[in-house]
């Protein structure tokens, strides 16, 4: 069988002159053949029987010679004391390399040579292919289980700091003057600050490693949570003025601003922690896991919320305000370091996952687009500004943010302070009140459970669709029993009621699916500036629908923002299930899981 060697040997001509054509017979026809093309590295001997070698051809090459395409039959394969008689004659004219094959070899060899289609497709089917199941635990199991646990042990410490003040701030200060404006106007400035400097702030946090930046707006939310304390114990040891008063007062005013930092520094932690640092340490492509990811830390968030009104709560009704807030300062100061350590230990459990660079490239673009100028900050606060809404328009899963946005326009079907005014003024007993709101609480709890079986069961897309369809339909219903006109009656109002409670569950279950949703189509490099541009614009909605409640103050206009409230609930539905039935390459790319 011919067989055609092709050796990559270099030919250097000695001298100008052409060589002569040496003629060579034809080789004869082939049979079964099979080229085999490999580089020779060491010296081995080929008899060229039928092909005499002729001198004239070697006298003006140098010693690198080189034998390309030759063909050689297997009939005239040389043994080795044919190889070794010629060796000699070759060696005198030039040291040419030679392979001597031998037949063995080659009939071995040759029946095992693969075309590459063939080795191709042998290698595939050789890799391992997972089954479903084995897929669904392998997408279950999270990528840095110990680094994941310290984080909720960081996350939980926090928290309940952080709600525990939420709590104390505004019961000290009720307790200075019977009326809400001072309240009303911290919240309101509160509001702005996260509009108008969220984006910002979040830029900031995009542009610096994640310790270094968790840990010093952690040092600074302390600060602020300790001036507004010394503030509110120095304005309790004061005689109180009239309300209009309070607000211009020094104090008041530090405490207004240092309020806003707080909130500021809260509401970036939390972005960090909900919509970076757990993506790195579930793993994002193991969307089970960073579901039951998500579920906990909202647990955690919802329990320390509970516990921490509840601790300050029995703390306020045996000791005077000023002992109360001093209680609450010394367990601020006690938690930042273990909050710190906390954080170190996470990274360190993790193998450094949180030391890892962000995109260079998107962070690259980020610092382009803002033109840093230390003599116009304002200028650089309003760049950051227009970035933040710039990267939040163009993200790939801009619907399912608006929808997250739209819910918050639902300011009457929730409960809070609007709710519990209505039920107040419809003559209902406080504890029934005080129950509709621990059952919205406890739905919350339960939603942190169904919300990663949804995900588990229907993938992330259709486990969001599920919680906003679920809580838009009961909504409707208990929108229709309210333009019934039967909450006068008692069992009609509970109904209305338990509407509401239940939708809680679809609330609270797009809102941890909706989490990772972000988490999944927004790169970390850009998760921070995303993140508080969309609380900015959730902030923005809030309050312009507290604005619409201050024009329509009269409770028997609650029809009106009901029917707002639901129209915002069916739109974020509407909206979120269109961009699911009409999926983009993109969508396709970041959720295939879902897909398969």
């Amino acid at each position: 069988m011919p067989v055609a060697v092709a050796v990559s040997v270099a030919v250097s001509v000695a001298s100008p002159p052409s060589l002569p054509r040496v003629a060579r017979s034809p080789p004869p026809p082939p049979r079964h053949s099979a080229r085999v093309r490999r580089r020779l590295a060491s010296c081995r001997w080929v008899n060229f029987s039928g092909h005499p070698l002729d001198s004239r051809r070697f006298e003006h090459l140098s010693s690198r010679c080189s034998i390309t395409n030759t063909d050689v039959q297997y009939d005239h394969v040389a043994t080795d004391d044919e190889a070794s008689s010629e060796k000699s004659v070759i060696e005198a004219e030039c040291p040419v390399p030679v392979v001597h094959l031998k037949p063995e070899i080659l009939e071995s060899d040759s029946s095992s040579l693969l075309t590459e289609r063939d080795f191709v497709d042998n290698l595939l089917t050789a890799l391992p292919v997972l089954s479903v199941e084995e897929q669904n635990a392998l997408a279950a199991i999270p990528a840095h289980p110990a680094g994941l646990y310290a984080m909720y042990a960081s996350c939980l410490t926090g928290n309940l700091v952080e709600q525990l003040w939420n709590f104390a701030w505004p019961s000290a200060i009720a307790l200075l003057h019977p009326s809400l404006l001072p309240v009303a106007v911290m919240g309101f400035i509160a509001k702005l600050a996260i509009i108008a400097g969220g984006p910002l702030v979040g830029k900031l946090m995009d542009s610096f490693p994640r310790l270094p930046a968790y840990n010093f707006l952690n040092t600074l939310q302390a600060a602020a949570q300790l001036l507004s304390a010394a503030m509110i114990i120095r304005a309790h040891s004061i005689p109180s003025t009239s309300a209009s008063a309070v607000i211009l007062r020094p104090w008041f005013i530090v405490l207004v601003l240092a309020g806003a930092v707080e909130r500021l520094c809260g509401i970036a932690l939390g972005v960090a922690m909900e919509r970076d640092w757990v993506v790195l340490l579930a793993g994002v492509n193991r969307p089970i896991a960073l579901a039951q990811a998500n579920a906990i830390i909202n647990r955690i968030d919802l329990l320390c919320e509970i516990a921490g009104a509840s601790l300050f709560g029995i703390l306020l009704a045996k000791y005077d305000p000023v002992t109360c807030l001093k209680s609450a300062a010394g367990l601020m100061i006690c938690s930042l370091p273990v909050t710190v350590f906390l954080t170190w230990l996470t990274n360190k459990l993790s193998t450094g996952v949180l030391d890892r660079p962000k995109s260079l490239h998107s962070c690259c673009k980020s610092c382009n687009d803002v033109t840093v100028n230390e003599n116009d900050s304002i200028g650089v606060g309003v760049d950051a500004i227009k970035l933040g809404w710039k990267e939040y328009i163009q993200q790939p899963v801009l619907p399912a943010s608006l929808a997250y946005v739209l819910l918050y326009f639902n300011v009457v079907l929730a409960p809070g302070s609007l709710m519990t005014a209505f039920l107040t003024q419809r003559g209902l007993n406080p504890s029934v009140i005080g129950g509709f709101s621990g059952l919205c609480a406890v739905m919350g709890v339960a939603a942190t459970f169904v919300s990663a079986n949804l995900v588990n069961r229907l993938g992330i897309l259709k486990a969001g669709a599920a919680g906003l369809i679920f809580q838009a339909s009961l909504l409707t219903i208990a929108v229709a029993v309210y333009w019934s006109g039967s909450l006068s009656q008692q069992y009609p109002l509970l109904f209305f009621l338990s509407l509401i409670v239940l939708s809680r569950l679809g609330h609270m279950s797009y809102d941890v699916v909706g989490a990772q949703i972000l988490q999944t189509g927004i790169p970390s490099s850009k998760a921070n500036l995303i993140g508080t541009t969309e609380i900015s614009v959730a902030s923005l909605a809030e309050s312009v629908m507290l604005g619409v409640a201050i024009v329509v103050n009269d409770s028997s206009h609650f029809g009106i923002l009901a029917m707002l409230s639901l129209v915002s609930v069916v739109g974020a539905a509407w909206m979120f299930c269109r961009w699911l039935l009409n999926p983009t390459d993109e969508q396709r790319s970041l959720f295939a899981f879902d897909f398969q």
